[in-house]
This record gives structure tokens, sequence and C-alpha cells, in this order.
């Protein structure tokens, strides 16, 4: 293995979720479940979101727990009453054990603390929507979501198979890297949905793979990025200045992972890596 590539697999490693952090977000996430049954009449309730499609980095934030109201029991007029109706009532319930908790636009949020290892958890109430998949609140509109997680996870799971188990190491260094760059591209799931489209099999190596998806995200960063479960509104909300500024964030990081490449090419593995640094940071430990 070159210098590179044993860097490559050493951030791959430090994105992984360690055994004690795994443990305590099992732990914290049961709790907080917990609680909400005591109160609350559920259908069920699950992780969802990156979390459970393991594209999470470290440190662990907005893990999202769907916590799907029963149709027929005592909270389901809250339906009627409205998002912020429902994300109030959730948040009064949470406080009682989470006296921290705020209201996000689509979630509850119980936040731990900047330097915990588990900084927060996303807590989105749901109902069952007629056709299949749920209906999530949205104060920003005032209306509700149509989504199915559960769509998101089969697809994650089909394209990393294809790709021979590396797609989701891969939508993980691309997130770390949009960390590292003060995430431009935003929210980040936008990342893993436009990864879904620009990642093609058979997959190569990581470094080119970055270039590639790079490259092509410059432009693809502009385009609206439909749900892939085809039942929620574009993935990519971002406003035309704020993708101008990402695509302008993206185009610099393929400055950056060219230069490397290059670099590695003539033979300069350990200054290559020193480039691919300047987008990874501490995730890529120098081997």
């Amino acid at each position: 293995m070159g210098y590179v590539d044993d860097a490559f697999a050493k951030l791959k490693s430090t994105l992984e979720i360690g055994k004690t952090e795994r443990e305590l977000a099992v732990r914290r996430h049961h709790e907080i479940r917990d609680h909400v049954r005591e109160s609350w009449t559920l259908e069920e309730d699950f992780l969802t979101g990156s979390y459970r499609r393991e594209t999470k980095t470290k440190k662990l934030k907005d893990v999202d727990i769907f916590v799907v109201i029963d149709g027929g029991g005592p909270q389901a007029s809250l339906r009627q009453d409205g998002p912020n109706a429902v994300l109030g009532k959730l948040a009064s319930v949470l406080r009682l054990k989470y006296p921290s908790v705020r209201v996000d636009r689509m979630a509850c949020v119980v936040a731990f603390g900047n330097e915990e290892e588990i900084m927060s958890f996303d807590v989105v109430p749901a109902f069952d929507r007629r056709g299949g998949g749920y209906e999530i609140p949205d104060t920003r509109t005032g209306g509700w979501i149509s989504t199915n997680p559960r769509v998101h996870h089969e697809l994650s799971t089909t394209k990393n198979t294809a790709c021979g188990g590396k797609f989701v190491p891969f939508v993980k260094m691309i997130k770390g890297l949009n960390r590292h760059l003060e995430e431009p591209v935003k929210p980040s799931f936008l990342l893993e949905v436009m990864a879904q489209g620009i990642v093609l099999e058979p997959f190569g190596d990581y470094p080119e793979e970055v270039r590639w998806f790079l490259a092509t995200a410059v432009e693809q960063v502009h385009v609206p990025w439909p749900d892939p479960a085809k039942l929620g509104p574009d993935v990519n909300t971002m406003s035309s200045l704020e993708r101008s500024a990402a695509s302008t964030a993206l185009a610099g990081a393929l400055d950056v992972a060219e230069k490397a490449i290059d670099l590695a090419a003539d033979g300069h593995e350990r200054s290559a890596v020193e480039q691919w640094r300047e987008l990874f940071g501490w995730r890529m430990p120098r081997p």
C-alpha cells in the first residue's frame, strides 16, 4: 500500500463511529424513545437518517429519531393542529427529562453539548401517510412534508453493494470534507443524494472518486435534486447565493484535489497527502 492509499485507509478508519460512541448513542436514543412512549401513544419509533444509513460522521450530531404518532390515539388531533403545535407538544414532553430541548424546523433537538461525543438527537414527530411513507411537520411552510426514510436507506444499501462496500465510506469522506470547509453544502443529506447520482460503478480508488465528485458537483450543486423516495420536496433547499458559494468552495477543493493527484503521479506522495489534509484536516492522520 502506498503512502496516499495508507492515508485514505486511515481517513476511512477515523470517520467510522467507534464502539464507545455507538454504545452511548444506543443508550441515549433508547432513553429518548422510551421517554416519549411514556407520554404519547405511538405506532412505532425508529432510528433514521444518516446514522441509520451509516453515513454519519464524527462527531455525531443530529441523529434522527422518528416517533410515529398513533392515528387513532390520544395525540391524533395534533395532525389537524399543525406543525408548530405538534412540535411544541413534543418539546414539552421531552423537556420533562431534557430541559435544553429546542424546536427546529422539522424536529425537536435534544442537545448534550458540543464537547460530547454524541452531540445531539433530532426527534421527528410523524404520521403515517396514505399510500405509504410518512408525513412530518415543516414549520417554515406551516404544512406537512411527505417522506420515506426507509426508501433512502434501501437506496444507500443498494448503491453501497454495487460499489463493493466503498460507497458508504466515500459519502463519509465527502461529508467530512464538507465539514472541514465549514459546510458550504447543506443539508448534508444533499451530498448523499448527489453522490447517488454522481458516483458510477465500478467504484475506483478514493482519491480519483473524490476528484470526480468535486469536478461534477461544482455544476451539479445548482441542480434541485429531487427526493429519492419521490415523495417530498427537492433536497437542495439552498438559495441561489448559497449554491453559488457552495460551487466556489467545491471548485477550490477540486483545485487542491487535482494538485494532490498530480503530486502523487510524480512520486511525491508525502506532499500529496499534505494537500489532501487541506481538505480533510484532522480526519486524515498522517500515515
